[in-house]
């Protein structure tokens, strides 16, 4: 059985992926406190289900892409195969981690987009970096910054990981915390090989809402 917070249909906000219809399977329970989460209601609540109760529930929405979040999946051990079965099943899958615990048991199918925490989360000795040789080509790193410091720790953890030889980076704010404009402009002064995005979702509707 897996605790499940919500899930729902609506527009990816992140990643590659962003604008794409999907259904977001939220998982209950985080390991870590970052300063700035946007999903604390996911830390305790939600009900029990079985992963062929998940599934069949995921079908209703008759969309082909799945995002697994939370929360932090991993903390449920059965996310790993939830994830599988979801494949099996043809949907295009998506992980969102935190990186903070291990992801190199995750089938192959599935598109992993995992966070490194930078300073200002207060959650950056969590970081496991033993993840970043368990990343495929068409995964994703992100970075949510949310101060100069942030910024440059991240271009520092580029070059010693060698991060853009991996897989693509995306960067984005700490939303209200950091301006838009100021981290784009960063970005293109020192010409970095990163995705900027936006949340795509807090600007289409109240960026408190739940379910979107």
């Amino acid at each position: 059985m897996i605790k499940i917070n919500e899930i729902y249909k609506s527009i990816q906000g992140e990643s590659s992926k962003a604008g794409l219809p999907c259904v977001f399977v939220r998982l209950t329970y985080c390991n870590l406190r970052c300063t700035y989460c946007d999903s604390e209601y996911a830390f305790y609540d939600g009900k029990e289900m079985s992963i062929s109760q998940i599934i069949d529930e995921v079908k209703k929405y008759n969309c082909k892409l799945v995002e697994i979040t939370g929360g932090e999946p991993l903390f449920q051990n059965e996310s790993i195969d939830l994830m599988k079965q979801l494949c099996d099943e043809g949907f295009d899958v998506m992980l969102e981690t935190s990186g903070s615990l291990s992801i190199k048991d995750i089938d192959a199918r599935v598109k992993i987009i995992m966070d490194l925490k930078c300073p200002s989360s207060k959650m950056m000795k969590k970081n496991l970096y033993e993840n970043i040789e368990f990343l495929k080509p068409t995964d994703e790193i992100k970075f949510v910054i949310g101060n100069r410091e942030d910024y440059d720790w991240t271009k520092k953890i580029i070059n010693d990981y060698r991060l853009n030889e991996k897989c693509e980076i995306l960067f984005s704010v700490v939303f209200e915390q950091l301006k838009p404009v100021t981290l784009v402009e960063w970005i293109l002064e020192d010409n970095l090989n990163v995705r900027y995005q936006l949340q795509m979702h807090k600007y289409i509707w109240d960026p408190k809402q739940k379910g979107v």
